[in-house]
């Protein structure tokens, strides 16, 4: 029987500078499928699974081990599709887009934006569900006002990545923090030393922007065309809301997300038969395929005709194929393999900080996927926290800042197809324009190497994995 070991290098060098080329081919010049490239690299990495001493099999269980691991959000996906269909069809997101024109200012409209998608994370706890409904309706205001969609969709990835890493309901939060052996709450209150300076930053620099750019594009006659064309063809009212508030309320208080979401997708079906004069049987339907709308206004029907379950296949599949990925990265140690070649520069705070950003970075980038990078970071930098006796609240942090709010700039990752295909907006184009994830990834770097906020296992007292071990953070999972 051949011995197992571990890849080299080179070996890893080749086998994912294989993997981006053939990312970026098939994206860039072939006009591809990235979901084909994923699938495809299965099998690159397969044969140097081979070729290390690994049976076929046990590969193939470390493909469907890591997809189960990430089952939970193929299952939310799914949810938020169906929610995104009906809360157009049913009049809740054109009625947001019809009060933000009627209301938002446009020099605060970039600093109401990145508020509204902050509540609205924060309250549900998911950055999908928050960017699938407030996001929209954001994105089809700036158009109104005449703001740059890219500066637009940056301020309501800002806003919703903040609660997907603050919020107890995360999933994203709540993973990152069982992982890496540390209480739910003491994790949040560790992101807080972080996450508010950096909130309080990203504001004001949107603040500053959104006054350049108050009225400078301003088409006063085609915010009133977009008004009277929303007010044609949806029966606009405060009460078309509801369903919103009432999704809102029942996940801020801890109910669980896949049937909060589907309620409320139930809810958007029932208004748009109630209030908009659809058939019940194709208010449904949106659930499955998607609300279509001809209003003769050609940005607002691309802003319209989206959602459903159909609508999310495509990053369904990116999330299944990258978590399978991500599942045979881990099988053969290939992040552990480079890890383990700087460990020994790894004596510092600031250079152990540094590293698990990388780690979670390239989560996203070779897992494409998320959840890959939240699960393997805390796997791989757990020994080099204790080794320096860093609280685990350290890790779980750095891991949460690295894995979640680098997730929505790697364009082939289940983050950068879902949200640029959600706004419109392609990720190299937003990219420059997610401050507050660039603002959080200093300040982790500046707290490392200053110590600041950094804090030590005392060793007389219990541990915080051992105090862990009582809480109910991974049952709640």
């Amino acid at each position: 029987m051949k011995e197992v070991r571990l890849p080299t290098i080179p070996e890893i060098v080749i086998i994912l500078g294989a993997f981006l080329a053939l990312v970026l081919s098939f994206t860039v010049f072939l006009d591809l499928p990235i979901q084909m490239a994923l699938f495809i690299s299965w099998f690159l990495v397969i044969i140097l699974g081979v070729r290390l001493g690994h049976k076929y099999q046990d590969l193939q269980k470390s493909i469907m081990d890591g997809i189960s691991n990430g089952l939970e959000a193929v299952l939310i996906l799914v949810s938020v599709g169906a929610l995104i269909g009906t809360w157009i069809a049913g009049g809740v997101v054109p009625t947001l887009i019809y009060y933000g024109l009627e209301f938002i200012h446009p020099s605060i409209f970039l600093l109401a934006t990145l508020i509204i998608c902050s509540i609205m994370s924060v309250a549900t706890g998911t950055s999908w569900g928050t960017v699938g409904t407030a996001g929209i309706a954001m994105i089809a205001i700036g158009e109104g006002l005449g703001m740059p969609l890219p500066l637009v969709a940056g301020a309501v990835l800002s806003g919703a990545y903040f609660g997907d890493k603050l919020s107890p309901l995360s999933d994203s939060t709540v993973l990152a923090s069982s992982l890496s052996k540390v209480d739910i709450l003491r994790h949040v209150r560790a992101m807080m030393v972080l996450s508010i300076p950096a909130y309080i930053i990203t504001a004001i620099l949107f603040t500053i922007t959104g006054f350049v750019y108050a009225g400078r594009n301003i088409d006063t006659e085609k915010v009133e065309f977009l008004k009277s064309s929303l007010q044609k063809h949806f029966d606009i009212g405060i009460w078309m809301l509801i369903p919103a508030i009432i999704v809102v309320v029942l996940l801020a208080l801890k109910k669980p997300s896949m049937p909060v979401i589907v309620i409320g997708a139930l809810l958007g079906a029932i208004w748009a038969s109630v209030f908009q004069g659809m058939d019940f049987a194709d208010a449904i339907n949106t659930a499955y395929k998607g609300f279509s709308i001809d209003t003769g206004v050609e940005f607002m029907d691309g802003i319209l005709n989206r959602g459903g379950i159909v609508g999310m296949l495509d990053t369904l599949v990116v999330i299944i194929f990258g978590l399978g990925f991500g599942g045979l990265l881990e099988k053969l140690g290939v992040l552990k393999v480079i890890v383990a070649t700087f460990e020994k520069k790894l004596t510092s705070a600031g250079n152990v900080t540094l590293s698990t950003l990388i780690v979670a970075f390239l989560g996203n980038v070779l897992g494409c996927a998320m959840y890959v990078s939240l699960i393997l970071t805390p796997k791989i930098m757990e020994k080099s926290y204790d080794k320096l006796k860093l609280d685990r609240r350290i890790l779980s942090r750095n891991t949460e800042v690295g894995g979640t709010l680098t997730s929505g700039m790697v364009p082939w990752s289940d983050n950068g197809i879902y949200m640029a295909g959600i706004l419109g907006v392609s990720t190299f184009a937003y990219l420059p324009f997610m401050w507050l994830s660039f603002v959080a990834l200093g300040l982790a770097l500046i707290y490392g190497y200053t110590g600041k906020f950094i804090w030590y296992v005392d060793e007389n007292s219990p541990s915080d994995e051992t105090e862990y071990k009582g809480e109910k953070a991974v049952n709640d999972y």
